[in-house]
């Protein structure tokens, strides 16, 4: 790796990177704000290539001696000697939104993710870890494609990967299974009873393995694939959705706890979360059409499968588009994220609380969303192809929808990812300089407290869709009031989950995973951190529990069984919890085959 003069030296702290080896350009992009053609029409990300994973070469700014506004490196930066150091100056290496587009102007792709990063050790080369074993190359060629991209000014071959991906075979299972009676499913409806079953999926299991509590295959769908967003695990109910349906199961044995919910077309997006009474809410398109609008909306309670209110929600301006929608919630308020505004309703009934869109005399457009204890977060894309083209972060008030701080970042510099709301720690990226950074901001402030200084990789694995304009959502990386804990990303072998202080943006301790492959920081729980092990080539996933004081070696609270070990590597776009001992791990996105059911849902237990 080469640096310009007048920079630090690599390891440091504002070292820019070359291109790396065997990586294509990064694309000319417009700015941000850029007006929007529609997007072409969505298809399901058939691999869950990871857009966010974190390469390992140095980042941004000069290294801060305290913490400020934008920095006082230690060598001159690219914004001249400021007076204070500030957001830019800890991180080590660029960052994994180079693949992306830049929010607010027009989409270049399908939801396919690309197979080809911009910054080192990017996703578009397997999952995340280096290894390359969940992507093929898949070239998309649609003529109505391609049409919608030369409207937008760019063309670009879209490339994603199948749903095998090259992937290990387990010596137990190499096809997927017929459901089982004991593990029941229904194949083909993601709704059975379990008494249609031919195959047991727990014969053959060893001492000390969980069980396979159930297993559902997905409902059949297009060839052009559907989305399956969302999972909510209410008490003893675990409810999916997944096309055009949504799905209730038992959480002990997988039997239908309320009819399934059927919705005249595509449901599009969900609630990551449901309220404290267990209500969320479903987005599904207008119509039937490639350029349909995610714009109708339905409650339903979790608990009995009613539904509540329901209704269309409007675009608000010339250039918002709702070809795709966000949905955030935050106490009793709904935040409908599109391109460029977002619509605030009262989640208890569906009224209109206000619009969050563009400001400063139409220079400034939302461009995404995040919500999480009691915050509601607002990035902005402002300027575009201006000397003054920048992003800005806002937490709003949920229920006014005013402006409690504005954040301003300079020019070049992306809000990617939104990695906690309590306190807000956000991910940017400058995909010019090839870097990125994470801030820590003070409490209900715009006031940098810390920023990540680290020689690592990490890999979150966040949403790859471009459509999208969520904020938040990250699986692999969670915090609590001490630390923010992220996974590595390793070429081959365990990677490890660095804790990282908020107070000073440096590692505090890590641990290592227990098999060969990668483990993903899920959540917090009894003060405990609750990680996922993937599965290896002769051991099943596990579920572990990591003290965040004293000793961190990781404790089993679940060993999944290894004769479905290739079963549960076989969920590429993947949500996953743990809930009262019960492991569930689901798919994201369905892709159509004509050669057999896709996976639905796994369900593991003592």
């Amino acid at each position: 790796m080469t640096q310009p003069p007048n920079q630090p030296p690599p390891g440091g702290f504002g070292a820019p990177q070359d291109q790396p080896p065997g990586q294509p350009p990064i694309p000319p992009q417009p700015g941000y704000g850029y007006p929007q053609s529609p997007p072409p029409p969505q298809t399901p990300p058939p691999t869950a290539g990871n857009p966010y994973a974190q390469p390992t070469q140095p980042g941004p700014y000069g290294q801060p001696q305290q913490p400020g506004p934008y920095g006082q490196p230690q060598q001159p930066g690219p914004y001249g000697q400021p007076q204070q150091p500030g957001p830019y100056g800890q991180p080590t290496q660029p960052g994994p939104y180079g693949s992306q587009p830049q929010y607010g102007h027009q989409q270049q792709y399908s939801q396919q993710p690309p197979t080809q990063p911009q910054f080192p050790a990017g996703p578009g080369a397997g999952d995340g870890n280096g290894k390359g074993k969940r992507n093929k190359l898949l070239l998309i060629t649609a003529a109505a494609v391609a049409a919608l991209l030369v409207a937008g000014g760019v063309t670009f071959a879209v490339v994603g990967g199948d749903d095998d991906g090259g992937k290990k075979k387990s010596e137990a299972k190499n096809k997927d299974p017929k459901p089982s009676v004991s593990a029941s499913a229904n194949p083909g409806t993601g709704d059975g009873d379990g008494n249609e079953g031919k195959e047991d999926l727990n014969e053959g299991r060893r001492p000390g393995e969980a069980k396979v509590l159930w297993y559902k295959e997905a409902p059949k769908v297009p060839g052009s694939g559907g989305d399956a967003p969302g999972m909510w695990v209410e008490g003893d109910t675990v409810v999916k959705a997944a096309y055009k349906e949504l799905y209730a199961y038992n959480a002990s044995t997988g039997r239908t706890e309320w009819p399934a919910i059927k919705f005249p077309q595509k449901i599009c997006a969900t609630t990551k979360t449901a309220t404290d009474d267990g209500k969320i809410v479903v987005a599904f398109k207008d119509s039937a059409k490639s350029n349909a609008k995610c714009n109708q909306l339905q409650a339903i309670d979790l608990k009995s499968g009613g539904k509540g209110w329901g209704k269309p929600v409007k675009e608000e301006g010339l250039f918002d588009f709702s070809m795709q929608s966000n949905l955030v919630l935050v106490g009793d308020v709904l935040m409908v994220g599109r391109d460029q505004s977002g619509t605030a309703l009262r989640m208890s009934d569906g009224k209109k609380l206000y619009v969050a869109k563009k400001k400063d005399e139409g220079t400034c457009y939302p461009s995404g969303f995040a919500g999480g204890e009691g915050r509601l977060l607002m990035a902005l894309s402002c300027g575009a192809s201006t000397p003054t083209e920048h992003d800005e972060l806002q937490q709003l008030d949920p229920k006014t929808g005013k402006a409690l701080w504005t954040k301003k970042f300079p020019k070049g510099w992306r809000i990617g990812k939104v990695y906690g709301t309590g306190p807000t720690i956000v991910y940017l990226a400058n995909e010019d300089r090839k870097r990125w950074n994470i801030s820590v901001l003070k409490e209900n402030s715009d006031q940098t407290r810390s920023e990540v200084s680290s020689d690592d990789n990490f890999a979150p694995e966040c949403d790859t869709s471009v459509l999208s304009r969520e904020l938040g959502g990250c699986l692999g990386v969670t915090s609590d009031e001490k630390y923010l804990y992220l996974p590595t990303a390793e070429k081959s072998g365990a990677n490890a989950i660095v804790a990282i202080s908020l107070a000073t943006g440096k590692e505090a301790w890590r641990t290592k995973s227990p098999l060969d492959e990668k483990m993903l920081p899920l959540k917090i729980e009894n003060g405990e951190l609750i990680g996922y092990v993937e599965p290896s080539y002769d051991s099943g996933g596990r579920v572990v529990s990591i003290a965040t004081s004293g000793s961190h070696k990781p404790r089993t609270l679940l060993q999944h069984p290894k004769g479905t070990s290739q079963i549960e590597s076989g969920f590429y776009s993947k949500d996953i919890d743990y809930v009262d001992g019960r492991f569930y791990l689901s798919t994201t996105s369905i892709t159509g085959s004509t050669t057999g059911q896709a996976k639905l849902m796994l369900a593991y237990g003592k």
